[in-house]
């Protein structure tokens, strides 16, 4: 489910930050990333977003991230390794998937981000939830 069409959107305080390529719900704690369908969500596209997200949260901030894959699209998954070592801003990351398509490719996409601290979920609720848990935890 998207997350503006969720209750769970009434429940944070958020930023909507819209991008030709997806949307992105900046709130307190994590950042939800909602990428269109159809898109390769390359290195030049995660750039363009990494630089309005740093430019809400600052340098020095630390965040998680949510992938709520509600759409079908392409990433190469050693993006992840370039994200791996190249973020000090992020703690974690939770791929929220809703088919069995979707569960395969995070797992894969999981195999190559093997600095970041990477978790699977069936909801985004329990994606919240897993960042959230992430935060306390720092």
């Amino acid at each position: 489910m998207k997350f503006e069409n969720s209750p769970l959107s009434e429940s944070f305080s958020y930023h909507k930050l819209e991008m030709p390529f997806g949307d992105f719900f900046l709130c307190e704690n994590f950042i939800i990333a909602e990428i269109h369908t159809g898109v390769h969500f390359d290195w030049q596209k995660i750039g363009m977003a990494a630089k309005e997200i740093i430019a809400h949260y600052g340098l020095d901030s630390k965040v998680g991230y949510i992938s709520n894959r509600v759409n079908s699209y392409s990433v190469d998954p050693q993006d992840w390794a370039n994200i791996s070592n190249n973020s000090n801003q992020l703690i974690g990351t939770a791929i929220v998937y809703y088919n069995h398509m979707t569960e395969l490719n995070a797992q894969l996409e999981k195999r190559f981000a093997t600095a970041l601290n990477m978790h699977t979920c069936y909801s985004l609720e329990e994606a919240i939830d897993w960042v959230n848990n992430l935060k306390i935890a720092l």
